[in-house]
């Protein structure tokens, strides 16, 4: 599917390069010290004890294809992107994260847990120290170079390749089955495809909204078609309106003005504003010389995505139901006695009387 999708924490990392991080080689596994399903010492004894339990592993292929044996009662994780720790979280599985990175901020909480590191460079040692019985990665952000060295190490990776949203959804699906959570993540990818379908109900048979997805400003980059954003966009209701072979195309705003696209997509990183106040951003495009010449900016086509448009995560999906809304607001009007409220969101929906709106706008999950 190409080049994978620059994820938010990523993004700081599209314009430079990055120095190879040492592979950590760590002594002979059993030599190593073991706690929690890891050697002590290297006598016989403990040395049986350990080849009993790798046969009780369960030999699984992640999504890279690397074969992996994970233990068979994993008490202990380790996350290396921000969008596995909202995860975890989703899957309720939150005391079982033994640590994440420094780049973890969804939901709050993630933040007090211990950090090993960015996810481009993790410290070896730190994930070590946590004596993980798995260690989630992916490849939109890891190098592949760290799941080496920790399997080297003895410690079981499963990395995570999702390139659609539906993609990310059999990625969650499979992660939860991991760690004996099965039927929560069933559960919850029914509920997130449930948002889906919904939203597709709604903007299914609208004519594709041509977009300028803003992934850095300066320079100028945007998606390719082939992106996971991309595919997030077509749940949106949305398409980028420049067509390249690159992931990422770098262009000029006069390229952009000669393709005039509908609207402007912003994420918060390059906004001064929040998603519900897009004036400042606004008012900063009209006021460069090139931008002003949009017609987006002229009309205030100017729309702030949510900063989890870019995450495969589960809250991608909410996103890409603001997304929707901003983009196609007649299919999200609902009407109250000759009332309008555009949008569904919660606050609206308490402002509606009959048990039929507000089942309407339940069912798109506002």
């Amino acid at each position: 599917m190409g080049e994978r999708p620059i994820t938010r924490a990523a993004r700081i990392f599209v314009l430079i390069s990055f120095a190879l991080v040492a592979c950590a080689a760590g002594h002979a596994a059993e030599t190593r010290p073991r706690e929690g399903g890891r050697y002590k010492g290297a006598d016989a004894g403990l040395r049986q004890a350990a080849a009993n339990e790798k046969r009780e592993t369960k030999n699984v292929t992640d999504e890279t294809g690397r074969h992996v044996a994970i233990p068979p009662n994993v008490q202990r994780i380790v996350t290396l992107a921000p969008n596995l720790t909202e995860t975890i979280y989703a899957l309720g599985l939150e005391d079982k994260l033994a640590g994440d990175t420094s780049y973890c901020d969804t939901p709050p909480a993630a933040k007090l847990k211990p950090h090993v590191g960015s996810p481009q460079t993790p410290s070896l040692e730190a994930i070590v120290a946590l004596h993980p019985d798995l260690v989630l990665a992916t490849t939109s952000i890891n190098r592949p170079e760290t799941a080496d060295a920790l399997l080297r190490l003895g410690i079981a990776v499963y990395t995570s390749d999702p390139h659609t949203v539906r993609g990310m959804l059999d990625s969650i699906a499979r992660m939860a089955d991991l760690v004996a959570a099965g039927e929560h993540g069933a559960t919850l990818v029914a509920q997130l495809q449930a948002r889906l379908d919904a939203v597709h109900a709604r903007i299914g048979d609208l004519p594709l909204v041509h977009v300028l997805f803003v992934v850095w400003e300066d320079p100028l980059i945007t998606v390719g078609q082939n992106t996971f954003i991309a595919d997030a966009l077509r749940w949106s209701g949305a398409e980028s309106a420049i067509v390249a072979e690159q992931n990422w195309p770098q262009l000029s705003v006069e390229e952009v003005v000669r393709v005039q696209p509908e609207y402007i997509v912003l994420t918060p990183n390059h906004s001064e504003s929040d998603a519900a106040n897009k004036s400042s951003d606004l008012e900063k495009l009209r006021a460069r010389p090139a931008w002003k010449a949009l017609k987006a900016v002229e009309t205030g086509h100017v729309v702030v995505a949510s900063d989890e448009f870019d995450r495969p995560a589960p809250g991608l999906i909410g996103a890409i139901e603001q997304l929707a809304r901003e983009l196609h607001p007649e299919a999200f009007a609902l009407s109250e006695g000759g009332k309008t409220i555009v949008g569904g969101t919660h606050a609206a929906m308490e402002t509606l009387t009959s048990d039929a709106a507000k089942k309407e706008c339940v069912s798109c999950a506002l």
